[in-house]
């Protein structure tokens, strides 16, 4: 009897040390590097507005009330607004996932799927300025990163929505 719980112990141990190295062999990496995206000029107001009005749009559309912040390429407000009836956290939260989205050039759902791979994908919490959460989606013209738009109220799938649509309203 104790050599059978000795074996089962043993089995366990091994099992516990070789199942995360057989699962990371097929895991893809949670964070690449994105093509490089240059900086270019910083988004006109007009195309801040723009941007703003088609992501208000689809919120409307969804019945969803959203906060929505456009950034230049080094992440300075341009342009904001927060329909009625939004919850007030979401006004620094849409900030913040704008400017995430410009100074890493890349969709803030990148950090959020990374995170969610868990294992090497739990380093992105120590990137400083990275929001982890969809909602913020660099705004990219001629080829040249002039913004990005951040978007918070909803869920993170309706968030991702609402920005999607004010980024494609300039592009």
């Amino acid at each position: 009897m104790f050599q059978k719980l000795i074996r089962f112990f043993v089995f366990v141990v091994l099992f516990a040390i070789s199942a995360p190295i057989a699962f990371a062999q097929n895991t893809p990496p949670p964070f690449a590097a994105p093509p490089f995206i240059p900086y270019g000029m910083s988004i006109t107001l007009d195309n801040a507005k723009k941007a703003v009005a088609a992501a208000v749009v689809e919120a409307r559309k969804n019945n969803w009330t959203m906060a929505v912040a456009i950034v230049d390429p080094g992440g300075y407000l341009v342009y904001f607004e927060k329909m009625d009836g939004t919850q007030t956290g979401s006004v620094d939260i849409s900030l913040d996932k704008a400017r995430s989205a410009a100074l890493f050039r890349r969709p803030t759902k990148v950090f959020e799927d990374g995170l969610a791979a868990g294992g090497s994908g739990w380093r992105l919490l120590g990137l400083r300025g990275a929001v982890v959460v969809a909602g913020g989606i660099p705004i990219i013209v001629d080829g040249k990163l002039i913004g990005a738009i951040g978007v918070s109220g909803g869920t993170n799938i309706q968030d991702e929505a609402t920005a999607d649509a004010g980024s494609k309203a300039v592009r």
